[in-house]
Order: structure tokens, then sequence, then C-alpha cells
């Protein structure tokens, strides 16, 4: 039986008269997107219609999920929040501290002496709080959730970017800052800006080397890595019908690379077969009950064109592989083209490394098909001429691969198998060597592959594919190698060709384990005592951040104009400094040390303008903090893109700065900094970017007038003497407005529960 059922059969009760409500409000045909949003509106029956990406709706989400790295600093924020025990369920899972580095048990067994200390405190707060936990080794935080808590018309929040994995199922699942997590924990209404929508309809199948990863490629090939900003992107058609859940999930997971709030499917019967492979048959006869509502109008899909802001149509049958790369997951090269654009570039061919699995592709499905490949390696007598290695999704996903002879497959081709847990993907990997950066080529089923992301060497080249097109590169050791058309030599001298993947979209003998990982929590947790020791380097209580003295901002500082693409993986850096996500003070030592200084083009060195002297960004912000002088940070285009860590605004405002000022934001950033009642603003003239000098001081003309829709005026003195007034844009409503005054959300959290 499904957790949580009572809920999602309560769910299921009030989807019928509220879609039919909101039909009939906005008078047309329904996507799914917007029977999904309209069922979880806050005041519960629909009463008027919404302005896509105009209006902040109040929604009212089923679940929190939250990750090791997140759920620290949103724990620690739900404890000062002072509620006896969270409103809605809520499950934190231990995937993102262990690092890959020798294989599985070995890497466990480190991971959980080198973080107990966290470990203890995140399942203590779960059992205290009646939070769901999943130990270190049950498996990645959106993998756990499409197995065991997704669920089609669902609407639930994450603190992890890719928490959109659950779309696969038919959620509306979006990743969030800790922030919002706390809201929602907490029991109150979560805001989001209601969506602009784009369909993408799939006609056609897949086949042969093609697969469900490659649909996300290609769509991230074609709107970038903002294109889906502000927007849901909702598929459709034959060509989804037609693929696995877990293809499905693959899609919406990376849909997370190109901006998008988050990506959904209707329900179908994939989704119901999966949900029965996962003992979830409760849910899925519930789901077949009101099947139509959990899918777009016919009229919807019929004429795409009428309902969707934006409408992109792809034909599987003519899709063909892609690899996405280097140092941008929108950089979509077909593999018949891919050798051509690596001579071009003189991006190295040698492939060094193929990693499978992550939470983006580890289905039983993905790991059958790479299976295919991996035995052919010895029936064809190959060698594979790259290290190879995976990564299992899950404690259920790695016990029913290894019962079905996949991992002895892959081992005997020489494949490490990490523990179920993000590993590589985000950064933890002790890679041998990385320490030289020397230049190399690796490629990878992931979904990031900024500079840095996965070994901490820039001069790593990753290039993002499908686990099967990763598998046949690694046998191949050759990025320019086309697995469509191309043969190998083997150990006898021969030609040989490598036959089409082929795989079980799920386990003939069904999913098995003999322990998933997870820990219930206490029924009444007010006697379970939550401690953290005063000298932890890895944990600290938070302290209440200032309120807004009422006053314009004058006498600020330039911490620094980042230049070009600043990710939350430039702000707060991930890999070894994910031990201090429970630590601001610690943390922060990380801020901003991977942004690109415009002026000198070096990352990590700003100049102090007290002293004349360049130093470390963190360096010179506490040099500003301690001597009372404020300071901004000025930015560039979708400043912020990646990953959901609220860190990467925590930090700043922590150590000083007041604003943030940037071309444009990704959407889950500016609502972190909001939150912590930082100013996200952005370039009324983005040419205004240009006349920031180094040496500049700021002052805010009109701060005290602060309100919705109207623009601040900033004035940028230089060194000179001479001044440019700069014109800044803001989003903020009323609600958010409180947020600044009262110097956080949380702050007014507190307020409320005093």
């Amino acid at each position: 039986m499904a957790f949580d059922i009572e809920m999602i059969k309560k769910v299921y009760e009030n989807m019928p008269s509220r879609v039919d409500k909101a039909r009939e409000i906005v008078g047309r045909p329904l996507t799914l997107t917007e029977k999904t949003l309209y069922n979880h509106l806050w005041d519960g029956m629909p009463t008027q219609a919404f302005g896509r990406g105009v209006e902040y709706v109040d929604f009212a989400p089923d679940r929190v999920a939250c990750q090791d790295a997140t759920a620290q600093m949103a724990l620690l924020q739900f404890m000062h929040a002072g509620k006896p025990k969270v409103a809605v369920p809520t499950t934190v899972h231990c995937d993102h501290l262990i690092q890959a580095k020798v294989g599985a048990e070995a890497d466990l067994k480190r991971a959980k002496s080198q973080s107990n200390e966290v470990f203890d405190f995140l399942s203590s707060v779960s059992n205290k709080y009646g939070i769901g936990f999943w130990k270190p080794g049950a498996g990645i935080i959106h993998q756990v959730v499409l197995e065991n808590y997704a669920f089609p018309g669902g609407m639930m929040i994450g603190t992890d970017s890719h928490t959109v994995n659950a779309g696969g199922l038919g959620m509306i699942a979006i990743g969030v800052g800790g922030a919002d997590a706390v809201d929602v924990m907490s029991g109150m209404a979560w805001e989001l800006k209601f969506p602009k929508l784009i369909g993408v309809k799939l006609t056609g199948k897949l086949s042969g080397w093609t697969a469900p990863k490659d649909v996300i490629l290609k769509v991230a090939g074609i709107l970038t890595v903002k294109g889906g900003t502000g927007a849901i992107v909702e598929y459709f058609g034959e060509g989804a019908t037609a693929m696995s859940c877990t293809g499905k999930g693959t899609i919406c997971n990376m849909g997370a690379e190109i901006g998008a709030t988050t990506s959904t499917f209707g329900y179908d019967d994939s989704m119901g077969r999966y949900l029965r492979a996962t003992n979830r048959a409760d849910v899925a006869d519930a789901a077949d009950k009101i099947a139509p509502y959990l899918t777009g109008d016919p009229e919807v899909y019929a004429e795409p064109e009428k309902y969707f802001d934006q409408v992109i149509e792809i034909n599987l049958s003519e899709l063909e592989p892609h690899l996405n790369g280097p140092f941008t997951p929108d950089l979509a090269t077909p593999i018949s083209k891919m050798k051509e654009a690596a001579i071009k570039n003189n991006w190295p061919l040698q492939i060094q490394v193929g990693l499978i699995g992550s939470c983006t592709n580890s289905s039983y499905e993905d790991i059958s098909r790479a299976a295919s490949l991996a035995k052919q390696v010895a029936d064809k007598k190959l060698k594979t001429k790259a290290k190879f290695a995976i990564n299992p999704g899950s404690e259920t996903i790695r016990y029913t691969i290894e019962r079905d002879g996949f991992i002895d497959t892959f081992e005997k081709i020489g494949a490490t198998v990490f523990a179920n847990a993000c590993g590589p993907c985000i950064g933890m990997w002790d890679r041998e060597g990385a320490e030289k950066e020397e230049r190399n080529t690796i490629v990878h089923s992931f979904n990031r592959n900024f500079s840095k992301r996965a070994d901490g060497n820039p001069n790593t080249l990753a290039f993002v594919g499908s686990p099967e097109l990763v598998t046949a590169l690694a046998i191949a050791g050759d990025l320019g190698f086309n697995p469509l058309t191309d043969t190998l030599i083997n150990e006898d001298g021969e030609e040989v060709r490598l036959e089409e993947p082929t795989g079980d979209e799920l386990p003939p003998n069904g999913f098995d384990v003999e322990d998933p990982g997870f820990q219930a929590p206490a029924h009444d947790g007010s006697n379970v005592v939550v401690s953290v020791n005063p000298e932890s380097e890895r944990l600290q209580l938070l302290a209440p951040f200032k309120p807004w003295d009422g006053q314009n901002i004058v006498g600020a500082k330039l911490l620094i104009k980042a230049f070009g693409k600043c990710t939350t993986d430039h702000i707060s850096m991930a890999g070894p400094w994910l031990r201090f996500r429970g630590h601001l003070d610690n943390i922060s030592n990380n801020m901003l040390i991977g942004a690109i200084n415009a002026f000198n083009q070096k990352t990590n060195s700003v100049k102090n303008q007290l002293t004349g002297v360049y130093d470390a960004v963190p360096a010179v912000a506490r040099a500003y903090k301690a001597a009372g002088v404020p300071s901004i940070v000025v930015g560039d285009h979708n400043y912020g893109e990646g990953s959901s860590r609220e860190h990467a605004a925590m930090e700043p405002r922590f150590l000083g700065v007041e604003a943030v000022l940037v071309k444009s934001f990704a959407r889950i950033h500016e609502t972190n900094l909001k939150k912590q009642g930082l100013l996200g603003l952005t370039f009324a003239n983005e040419a205004d970017y240009d006349k920031i000098q180094e040496n500049d001081t700021i002052n805010f003309l009109d701060l005290v007038d602060f309100a919705p829709g109207k623009p601040l005026s900033i004035e940028f003195v230089h060194e000179n003497g001479s001044k440019d007034v700069i014109v800044a844009n803001h989003t903020y409503n009323e609600g958010q407005i409180g947020w600044f005054i009262a110097g956080s959300a949380l702050n007014l959290i507190a307020a409320d529960n005093a």
C-alpha cells in the first residue's frame, strides 16, 4: 500500500468538482497543468482565472521532500519556526554526502563515519517533527520519491531543483529553496507566479539507440538553459503515451536544465503499470477512477496552439541520439555530428570515463539496456576502453539489478558500482588525478555538466547522453564513435558492430529489496531532543537576520561584478563544501568563489575598496561587514541558474550583501533571495551593466518608497566623482516586501508563532 493513501484519496475526491469549476471560470478546455494547479489552490474551490506569468497565486502542495545537503538548513529554519510537527507529509533523503571513490560498501562506510553528526541530526529532527527519514544508502531522493511517493495529479515541492523528476508520474513537482519548504511544512500557503505553458507534442515512437534522454537533450537545444523560465512544460501525444513512466521521469528531471518551473505528463497506462509494480495498486485504482481529470482535455491536445504559449513538436521516429556539452547542458549535438564538432572545437576525442545512473537515469529500464551493451563486450571479444562506473538510484534498484545479474555483467567489463547516492553527478567524486587539472573528456547520463561540476577539474569536458549511448562510448573510448554506423576492432582483429540496446521497462520478476532504508518518525516526538554542539564545524543553529531599518541603503560598495554564466555552483560550490551545508558561517567561505570578476577575468579575486588590495570574495565581504559597510553584487543573464540551493542566497545575506542586481534571474534563486530578505533586482536597461565600475559606491535613492510595480533608482558614484543613476526593476508583491521589511520570510513565520 502507498504512503499517505488517505491524503491521495482526498486530492482525487476534490479534483473533479474543482477542475469542472475552473473550466467553467476559465471558459475553455484545460491543460493537465491547469487542472492540477487549480485543484491545489490554497483557498480550495476556484473563484477566478489567473493570468499566466503575471499573477502570484497561493497553493497548497501535498507534500515536501528534502535531500540531506539542503535539509540541514531547511530543518534548522523549521526549528526556528516554532511548530511542533510538520503540517504536510515530509521526507528527508541522505544522498548528497556520500563521496564516490572506491565502491559502494567502502564509500558508504566512510560517509557514515565522516558525516555521522549530520546524519544523526537529520534523523533526530525528522523523528521529532514527524518526518520520514531515508537513511544513507537508501537511494537518491528523486528515484525514491518516484518509487514511493509521487502520484498522478499531485503537487509537491522539494529542496532540490530536480524534484521535477516526479513529473514522470504526472505530478506538478517543483524545486524550491528551504525557506519555501519551511512555509509548507509550517502549514502556510506556498506562493508561485502562475506559470506560462509550453506544450511539447511527441509523435512517432522511440526505437533502437534513441532513448527518452534524447528527447530532453533535443528540447534543451531548442529552448536553451533559460527558455523554460517561468513556464511549465507539458508533454503529450502518441510518443508520450508509448514511453515508459521512468522514461518520462528522465525527461522531466532534466527539464530543470532549461529553467522550467517543472515538466509533466498526463496519466496513462505506463504510469498505472509503474504504480502497480512499485506496490501502489491502490493509487493506480484511485487514479483510474478519475483518469480524464489526470490529463489534458482532448481539445487541448487536438489544437495545442490555442492553449499553450509555445508549442514544440518532435517526431520520435526521426530523433537521433544526442550528446550535450561541454560546460553547458543545452549545447546539443546529434551523435552523427559529434566527431565533426569535436575536431572543429578541439575537444579531446579520447574518453577517460563513462558514468551512468544518478537521479536522472537509474531506472530498471536504463540499467537493463546499458547491461545489454555491456554483455556484448565479452560476447564480441571487446575490451572497454574507458573507465566505467554506475550510481544506482535506490537500494530497490540496486538489489533488483543485482538479483537479475546486471551488476555481475557490469563488473565483468571492469565497472565500479558506487553507492546508491548522487556521487559524481553533484561533484561528490574523489576522482584520481583530478587535482592535476589535465584537459580530458568524460561522458555521463547525468543532467548537469558545468565547469568543475563532476570532479572539480575546470578542464574536464563533460558530455551528457543516455545511459546506453554513454555505455557504448565508454566501450569505444572515442567521443567520435557513432554506434549506429561505426564498427569496433575486437581482440581477434575483426570488425564488429554493437547491436542495438534492449531492455525491460519493468523487472519481469518484480522489484525486490531486503531493507529499503526507511525510518518512520515517532508518533509523538515531543520528548525527542535535538542537540547541536556549539563547537561543531558542520552544524550551527541559526540566528534571525536583522529587519530592514526603513532607510535608504547608502555608502554600499560593489563586492563583485560577475561576468557571464554565474550558476549556484559558482555562488556556492558543492563537492567538498557539502560538509558545511548545516553551518552558515563556515560555508559562507565559498561565497562566489567560482564567479568571474568582470574587471580582471579572475575567479575569487576582487578589490577591497577599504584597502585597495585584491582578496578572496568572502574575505572582502567579511571586511565590509566588519566595517559596517553594506555591499551589493552585480551579475549577468540567468543569474543563479542550476541547483535550488538556498545557501547561494543565505551566504550573501549573512556576509552583508544587501542587493543583487542582474540582467535576469533563474526562478528559484530569485525567490530564494526574496525569502532571505535580500533585494533581487534587474536592470531596466541591460546596457547599464557596462556602466558599473570597480570602485563604485552605491546609494539607493528611493528604497523608502519600495512598492509593488515601482522601479528603484540606484546611484553609482564612480571613483572620479561622476555618477550614473540606474533604474532597477523588481517583481516583489506586498507579501514579499513584507519579507524584506521583516528581514526574512522566516522572521515573519517565527513572529506569528511566538
